[in-house]
């Protein structure tokens, strides 16, 4: 396999936002279990005095994650988001005003391999979404697993995600005042091990629960679409049927997550890696009529299947 390097002459610029992209892939796919090992070191070396108070944190905050999480401000604003945002770059475009006296589910598509596009959107205080949308804050909904991993569970609430259970999306679309947005990847894992370049498959016919949730708040259902999202990474090929598709599968059942075996670019050069490729990511959502007058019980059902 011929190898392209880079050039050398590249400008700071892009070599930081490199750097930031790099290390926002290696935290998503190591520090849950670098954090959970540095736990578990801490039991079998008998570090009481470190882990029995965080579990006894652990054990009064773990509602958190179903209520409203713990957003920090500090960490949104870290510099090395707006160099993460830069890379592609990430953008998001309005075609509608939100009405900030409303709560709104934006149904997230397409999943991807890591999900940049919800994440630089509105995980980071970079994106042009507080300008765009004023008066409003989104909640990225993530399976509630990752809230249970010891520290890297904290790093998570610090973005503003939530977990995507029942309860957490009922809490943020019963929030008084308006203006609170879920976020929720409906497609899910199962929908990552689709993700290749140039091609859509969404996973959406079965996912009722979102829809019954904002019947039930009179929430309006807003759909959200990434362009740009499928093209960062490449995968092994694995059409339904084959081997490693049916392993993948069985695997994500046990563990609650997928495993998409991809690739990119790396640092230094452009043939192979895990950096993803310089692909711009168009984040663009779309007006569909409230459903607040839609509550009624005789109309859930003929909503449901369409």
């Amino acid at each position: 396999m011929k190898i392209e390097f880079a050039p050398l002459n590249i400008p700071l610029a892009r070599r930081l936002q490199t750097a930031a992209v790099l290390q926002w892939v290696l935290t998503f796919l190591l520090l849950a279990q670098v954090c959970t090992g540095i736990f578990v070191i801490l039991i079998i070396r008998n570090y009481w005095f470190l882990y029995i108070p965080y579990l006894t944190w652990l054990y009064f905050d773990r509602r958190t994650p179903e209520q409203g999480g713990r957003r920090s401000n500090w960490v949104r604003n870290w510099t090395v988001w707006r160099y993460f945002k830069d890379y592609f770059p990430i953008h998001v475009l309005k075609t509608w005003d939100l009405n900030p006296s409303h709560n709104y589910i934006f149904g997230f598509h397409p999943h991807g391999v890591l999900v940049a596009g919800a994440f630089g959107n509105f995980c980071t205080n970079y994106s042009d979404f507080k300008e765009l949308f004023p008066g409003c804050t989104a909640y990225v909904h993530l399976l509630p697993f990752w809230f249970w991993c010891p520290f890297f569970r904290e790093y998570v609430l610090s973005f503003g995600a939530v977990s995507v259970s029942k309860r957490s999306v009922s809490h943020v679309l019963s929030k008084e005042g308006g203006g609170n947005i879920s976020v929720i990847i409906l497609g899910g894992a199962k929908e990552s091990l689709d993700a290749h370049p140039g091609k859509f498959t969404l996973f959406i016919r079965q996912r009722k629960g979102f829809v019954k949730l904002a019947l039930t708040h009179g929430a309006s259902l807003v759909p959200v679409f990434s362009f740009g999202e499928n093209e960062l990474f490449k995968q092994v090929s694995n059409p339904e049927g084959s081997w490693l598709r049916t392993v993948q599968e069985k695997l994500q059942k046990i563990m609650g997550f997928a495993l998409p075996l991809f690739h990119a670019r790396g640092i230094f050069q452009y043939s192979f890696g895990i950096v993803p490729y310089r692909k711009p990511i168009h984040t663009v959502d779309t007006d569909l009529e409230r459903i607040r007058e839609l509550c009624s019980t005789s109309k859930r059902e003929p909503l449901l299947d369409q």
